[in-house]
């Protein structure tokens, strides 16, 4: 059924309503509630369905400028369940106001269910992101305040306004008590309509390419190289995938591109792009592709890819491992893997959200572990198999992760009450913070401070392990004292560009040789989700950007099913002590 996009009714100080217009009076449905405020585009309303769309009227015509949505909601309308709909603004025609640098033709910004209720805000970016179509900007959000409103400047040359929506779902009887507008005085600014006018397109940016890829449309490598800032291969253009949208295509596509890089400069470079959270999922994927294409013995196989599981969907890293293998045997071992991954589940939904937030993470990795080993078949087991984490009686352990100078010492000083053990500081102890001869007695004295340290936690303290901890070897040392103290262990890994590090080692008041920051550059394998029972993703400003485990699953798209994500466990690494 095709349903009319109601009218926005304007704010009480909105200048741009005219006389035929609805207002919203003194805006009481709004008060006191969480609201989102995003940027109002100048385009056509426009309503998407699985098997069609219109513009604000049922019966809108054919028009050129409705020629690229059309061809958005052909890609996409399979993923939009029946009788639901997405509302948004076709840009792709200048009407009053021209766009140089858009996302996309086409944004949404609301989606309705098949009861006829709009998705609060979060989902609704949720579902959009995960069919490949962006939402506006977002220019501020919390409980509503009308002099905050007041006090937002907008660039009138460039927008035409805003809309307040509150932050929870609505009914569409309350669209009108739910939604309001603020329109620019005079937003018309032409003589003449622009349906009767020469169709103008407005200009897409670079990241267009990237939403594109997101929707289904084909890949073209150049156009990602320019988004990205670094070389795509033309193999993304050969991704198949498996007929899914949103971030999991476009992750695919990238990991195909970039195969044969090396996975740990990838993140940092990807960021500005994507978010850490979707340019570490593709640098692991780029990481875990060569364990498909490599012999794997099959006893070993399911618990190897239910691990891998936690750090790459399934599919999709099958999917990147068919466009990149290079033999024969590859492809053949890829299809034998892909086999077995059929018969993977994913664990499901875990039974620990009343926990106290550092127990529930122990309990998820706990359950995770014992999936993977086969002592659990399933959520429905795990609360039984952890019970024994849930009062958060035991030491927190935080390994920091990363090159020297990349900030993990920096972050540490973030955490609260946090004892730390640092292999710099026991160097400097022996005479030479830049002493790297003997690496071996210096760790060996570091794990012994830390079984102590450990110890006097026993009750929930946290202990810091201050060292590059570069590789799965390195991190394994710490790993085996820290079992035996039963402590819950989080990776902290600090992920920088390595120009970056570069520069900010030069700049510390003890900087280790070039030669040595070279070396630990290229021996640097970051963790996977899953190698610790936690992990923090921090970048170069500091701030932890991305979790494993990760209880936000990011994308979503309704009745497309759930990513069977994944860790590692198959990878190995120098053994070489911390630097």
């Amino acid at each position: 059924m095709r349903t009319h996009y109601p009218r926005t009714p304007h704010l009480p100080w909105s200048p741009g309503a005219a006389a035929d217009d609805v207002r919203a009076g003194n805006a009481g449905g709004l008060v006191g509630r969480e609201v989102v405020v995003t940027e109002k585009l100048d385009g056509e309303n426009t309503t998407l369905y699985a098997d069609g769309l219109h513009a604000r009227s049922l019966d809108s015509a054919h028009h050129p400028s409705r020629t690229w949505v059309k061809a958005l909601q052909a890609r996409i309308g399979h993923a939009i369940p029946a009788g639901w709909r997405v509302c948004g603004e076709n840009v792709y025609a200048r009407h009053s106001l021209p766009y140089g640098d858009l996302d996309a033709h086409f944004y949404g910004f609301s989606v309705w269910d098949a009861d006829g209720r709009c998705l609060d805000w979060d989902r609704t970016v949720r579902v959009l992101r995960g069919l490949g179509v962006p939402s506006p900007r977002v220019l501020w959000r919390g409980v509503y305040d009308e002099r905050a409103l007041r006090r937002l400047r907008l660039d009138l040359a460039r927008q035409e306004g805003y809309v307040v929506r509150t932050a929870a779902g609505f009914g569409q009887r309350e669209f009108g008590d739910r939604v309001a507008k603020w329109v620019r005085a005079g937003h018309v600014r032409t003589d003449t309509h622009w349906m009767h006018s020469a169709v103008v397109e407005n200009r897409l940016g670079a990241r267009a390419a990237l939403w594109a890829v997101r929707s289904g449309a084909a890949a073209d490598a150049g156009q990602l190289s320019a988004a990205l800032g670094l070389t795509v291969s033309p193999a993304a253009e050969r991704y198949e995938g498996d007929g899914r949208l949103g971030d999991a295509r476009l992750a695919g596509v990238l990991a195909s591109g970039l195969h044969g890089r090396r996975r740990s400069t990838l993140p940092a470079r990807l960021r500005g792009a994507l978010g850490m959270r979707l340019a570490r999922r593709v640098a692991d994927l780029v990481g875990l592709v060569d364990g498909v294409h490599g012999p794997y013995p099959d006893e070993e196989r399911r618990a190897g890819l239910i691990r891998m599981s936690y750090a790459a969907d399934l599919d999709v890293l099958h999917a990147v491992a068919r466009t990149s293998a290079a033999t024969a045997e590859e492809r053949e071992r890829t299809e034998w893997s892909a086999l077995h991954a059929e018969e993977i589940r994913p664990l499901g939904p875990l039974p620990f959200g009343g926990l106290d937030p550092e127990a529930a993470d122990r309990c998820r990795a706990e359950a995770r572990q014992a999936y993977a080993e086969g002592r659990i078949g399933g959520a429905d087991e795990a609360g039984a198999a952890t019970w024994r984490w849930r009062s958060g009686a035991y030491p927190r352990l935080v390994q920091l992760v990363g090159v020297s100078g990349s900030g993990k010492s920096t972050f540490a000083r973030t955490l609260p009450a946090a004892r730390q053990v640092s292999l710099d500081e026991l160097r400097a102890a022996a005479g030479d913070r830049g002493d790297q001869r003997d690496n071996g007695g210096i760790l060996r004295a570091g794990l012994g401070r830390l079984d102590a340290a450990l110890a006097e936690a026993a009750g929930g303290g946290t202990v810091v392990w201050d060292a590059t901890s570069l590789n799965r070897r390195q991190r394994s040392l710490v790993h085996a004292v820290a079992r035996r103290r039963n402590a819950l262990i989080t990776h902290a890994v600090v992920l920088v560009d390595e120009d970056e590090a570069v520069r900010r080692n030069a700049g510390r008041a003890h900087p280790v040789p070039e030669r040595v920051l070279r070396a630990q550059l290229g021996r640097f394998s970051p963790p996977y989700p899953g190698e610790a029972h936690r992990t923090w993703y921090i970048g170069s400003d500091g701030a932890v950007e991305d979790t494993d485990p990760d209880t936000d699953h990011g994308t979503e798209v309704p009745d497309a099913g759930t990513a069977t994500g994944t860790e590692h466990g198959m990878g190995g690494g120098a053994d070489s002590a911390d630097e």
